[in-house]
């Protein structure tokens, strides 16, 4: 393993941006966002001979090759105000070949690009990857770029590019914005969002560097968010850097769209975060538990993910495939201290808290696949796992690192202030881990497991390689609550719902009646299955993704027949009597459960130490009078 210094030597010497030559400037041209359509003017320097252009196809983040080339469109390649000819390479499909004729040194691209979410009539969001395009087989990290933005006239630009020039993002002037020439990486890095009802917020005003929360939203009142929200972003500015001992930005813009309409979104980036909501997603506290940690995740990832990467998940270019297998770090801690800060913040309470650590936990236990895929599995398979299908997802498994990793990094946590008498925790840990080389601007160092396990044996000796093998590498017929049990708190199964999961912060996919850990049935609210546990009692009745529940013990499908029927299950023998309809037949299936109504949720176990309450408390104060200022 490489020593720190010469660790940050190696990966300076590769991050530098080389400016020396003629940067691409890229005008992308959101005016016609209304219209689902983007449009790109690039200026290319070339020298003669043959040129391979690529877009990108592997996006940071993602986590699989998500590049939108098939929406991509009317490119058009001119040099010296001819046309040229272009092939599209026959196995890279992101790839275009062409041949720059003598004497030409600057080639111009035209390009359009189909929006199909992100973009209503008031709202534009840019990722890069729509529109970018720059010379193959070099490192991104070296093509020097200047972007331009335009944007209708009345609406405003909220992105961590730094303009050329002044600008006053709430003065709202539309038209061409000009920013500081940056590397083709960085601006994959750097989204844009836009519209007509945009606000920018300076956020706790005492920290540098300064951090912003920039809204656009489909209805004027919208953007104008409660101070009492504004307030919460500002805690969690400053509980970050508490909790991470560090900054690696120049600036940081929490870029939100509030939008019913233009589709959501939770994608990070070292100097900003692209989020996507409800249009009421931060009205008011109840609207506020369903959300309450996007911001504080994607805020995370800043440090974990964008700054510190997984060796191989990192790569010089977006053609190369990205190798998961750290996932439970990148993903994994993240979500752990996503939820964490948001508590620790305000964003949502302690006991919300303890409400989703337990919905989380218990949906983990009962998900059958467990048996015969691990955590290391799931984070190898990102990119085939990465499917919104739900049926029989239980069995098949997917992007379970996200919430395994929760669970491990709080047994970690707990473990490490057990064993240092509460003198140490996993901060200690991200003060070595993540604050590597103090604040510094965007930068991309990588790790790898050896780095983690010697970072946590310096804060306290322990079989920490053993603990991330039998976490992680080997299959687990049960999830990991070591840390909610050494945190001072047990999950049980209650016949009612938590308090949270009342307020709308449970799972939101499936709208139905929540039997999922009774009879083992996902359903949405017109009685169709979208997922069956494997080895539940529904699965023992041979029920199926895809059938529709029509009527239960004789009465039309509702919640309270539902429930009714659960209910009068617990005091006889006699098995619930469901009718079903399969495509276009209609037959009747008996399920033998008796156990009634089962909800997760999470108790405290008297006399033992309460580190979860100890863990979301707040690590700073805000200052006397703090606001949030437009």
């Amino acid at each position: 393993m490489l020593t720190r210094t010469l660790l940050f030597a190696s990966v300076f010497a590769v991050m530098l941006p080389a400016f020396s030559q003629t940067p691409i400037r890229i005008t992308a041209d959101l005016t016609e966002a209304p219209r689902k359509l983007y449009h790109a003017e690039i200026d290319l320097p070339v020298k003669p001979g043959h040129l391979t252009l690529t877009t990108p196809q592997w996006i940071p983040g993602n986590h699989r090759p998500t590049g939108p080339v098939e929406d991509i469109t009317g490119v058009v390649f001119t040099a010296n105000g001819k046309t040229l000819q272009w092939r599209r390479d026959d196995v890279d499909l992101y790839a275009f070949h062409l041949d720059i004729p003598a004497g030409v040194t600057s080639l111009h691209a035209h390009l359009d690009c189909i929006v199909l979410a992100r973009a209503s009539d008031k709202i534009a969001v840019l990722e890069w990857e729509k529109l970018l395009l720059y010379p193959a087989n070099l490192p991104v990290a070296k093509i020097a770029i200047q972007p331009s933005v335009t944007v209708p006239a009345g609406w405003g630009i909220g992105t961590a590019l730094q303009p050329t020039g002044n600008y006053d993002p709430n003065a709202k002037a539309g038209g061409t914005t000009e920013f500081h020439a940056t590397t083709v990486e960085q601006l994959e890095d750097s989204p844009v969002i836009a519209g007509e009802y945009f606000h920018e917020f300076a956020l706790a005003p005492e920290v540098t560097p300064k951090h912003y929360l920039d809204v656009v939203s489909d209805e004027p009142n919208d953007s104008n968010l409660r101070p009492e929200f504004l307030q919460e972003v500002s805690n969690l500015v400053r509980e970050a850097g508490v909790a991470y001992n560090s900054r690696h930005y120049n600036v940081y813009h929490f870029l939100l769209t509030l939008s019913d309409v233009a589709g959501g979104e939770g994608l990070e980036h070292g100097q900003s975060s692209d989020n996507g909501v409800d249009e009421l997603a931060y009205s008011d506290a109840h609207h506020q538990a369903g959300d309450a940690d996007l911001l504080a995740h994607e805020f995370t990832h800043s440090w974990n993910g964008k700054y510190r990467r997984p060796d191989k998940l990192y790569q010089t270019n977006f053609s190369a495939p990205e190798v998961g297998e750290l996932l439970w770090v990148y993903e994994g801690m993240t979500q752990y201290m996503g939820n964490v800060l948001a508590a620790r913040s305000g964003l949502k309470s302690q006991a919300q808290y303890r409400d989703n650590l337990a919905a989380s936990a218990a949906s983990l236990d009962y998900k059958s696949g467990r048996n015969w895929r691990s955590t290391d599995d799931t984070a190898l398979a990102a990119s085939v796992l990465r499917s919104n299908s739900p049926v029989w997802s239980n069995w098949r498994r997917g992007q379970d690192y996200y919430q395994e990793g929760e669970l491990l990094w709080l047994d970690a946590d707990t473990k490490i202030r057990e064993l240092t008498n509460d003198q140490k925790s996993l901060t200690d840990f991200f003060h070595l881990f993540l604050a590597k080389g103090g604040n510094t601007g965007p930068l991309i160092v990588t790790y790898n497991r050896a780095e983690i396990i010697a970072d946590l044996n310096e804060v306290v000796k322990f079989d920490w390689a053993g603990f991330l093998h039998e976490h992680v590498d080997l299959t687990n017929e049960h999830a990991d609550f070591a840390g909610i049990e050494r945190g001072g708190y047990k999950i049980v199964y209650q016949d009612h719902p938590s308090d949270t999961e009342h307020m709308g912060a449970g799972n939101r996919r499936f709208s139905g009646p929540n039997v999922w850990y009774s009879l083992g049935l996902r359903l949405n609210a017109e009685g169709v299955i979208y997922d069956v546990r494997w080895g539940g009692p529904a699965d023992k009745a041979k029920l199926a993704p895809g059938q529709k529940l029509i009527a239960v013990n004789g009465h039309v499908l509702s919640t309270d027949s539902l429930h009714e029927a659960l209910v009068a299950a617990k005091s006889n023998t006699e098995p619930i009597h469901f009718l079903m309809q399969t495509e276009s037949y209609i037959k009747p299936i008996d399920v033998d459960y008796h156990d009634g109504e089962r909800f997760p949720a999470m108790v405290r176990v008297d006399g033992t130490k309460d580190y979860l309450d100890e863990i979301t408390s707040p690590l700073t104060k805000a200052p006397a009078g703090d606001a949030a200022s437009k």
